[in-house]
């Protein structure tokens, strides 16, 4: 979609803007489905992207390409995802209403805040000590009150809320983290981009009941990197 920006927002362009950004995540799942396996995603995880107001994560200079099916900048070197990436991420998660998450890498919030209608909580570390500060406080003033914010090392998890149903990574490691590999429950599902150096494959890790994984690569993806305190 070529950008053309408005001169202004009103809720009805909003309303077109939101259908059509859905359109597009349909039309790009069914173009993915031989690298994902999904030709479409879940309708519980359709609606949360609906219903999630995606210009409230973007900055104000962006607004006007907030539901473009592409990822935008929001400042310190990160990018809020392609909502067909969050929806591709979340849907592999297979989030349940019972489930607890954790989030590595909450940038602007958004990712959390699609988690947010989907499970019981929510736990996000960011490393960026300001965009976790700006995430924690647009998520409560949105309402999104299942979700905590913290800052820190994303790569060393959130262990006193361990263990996890489920865990989102949305930046690039180079090897899965032991402690994420840790933390998550046994039948759990894990969603991350690693980095070969080469290129980056998003992968679903699947934790067995005897703490053995099980990997596979869903398709290529470019993330910003996974980056630790001070670095």
């Amino acid at each position: 979609m070529a950008r053309s920006p408005s001169s202004g927002r009103d809720a009805e362009a909003e309303t077109r803007e939101r259908r059509a950004m859905i359109g597009e995540i349909e039309a790009e799942a069914r173009e993915t489905a031989r690298y994902t396996g999904r030709s479409a995603f879940d309708a519980r995880i359709m609606a949360a992207l609906a219903e999630v107001p995606r210009h409230e994560f973007v900055p104000a200079g962006e607004r006007d390409f907030a539901y473009f099916n592409e990822p935008l900048p929001i400042g310190h070197g990160q990018t809020i995802s392609q909502p067909y990436i969050v929806a591709l991420m979340t849907d592999l998660l297979e989030p349940q209403p019972e489930h607890v998450v954790l989030e590595v890498g909450t940038g602007c919030g958004y990712q959390a805040a699609v988690l947010s209608r989907l499970v019981r909580r929510v736990y996000s570390i960011e490393v960026v000590a300001a965009l976790a500060a700006s995430a924690r406080e647009r998520l409560a003033r949105l309402g999104f009150d299942n979700v905590e914010v913290r800052a820190g090392d994303g790569a060393a998890g959130w262990p006193e809320h361990a263990p996890y149903d489920g865990i989102v990574v949305t930046a690039a490691a180079a090897e899965l983290p032991p402690a994420l590999v840790h933390q998550l429950k046994p039948g759990g599902r894990m969603v991350i981009p690693l980095d070969s150096g080469l290129w980056q494959d998003l992968k679903l890790v699947i934790k067995d009941d005897k703490g053995g994984i099980d990997s596979r690569t869903v398709l290529p993806v470019a993330f910003v990197p996974l980056t630790h305190p001070g670095k």
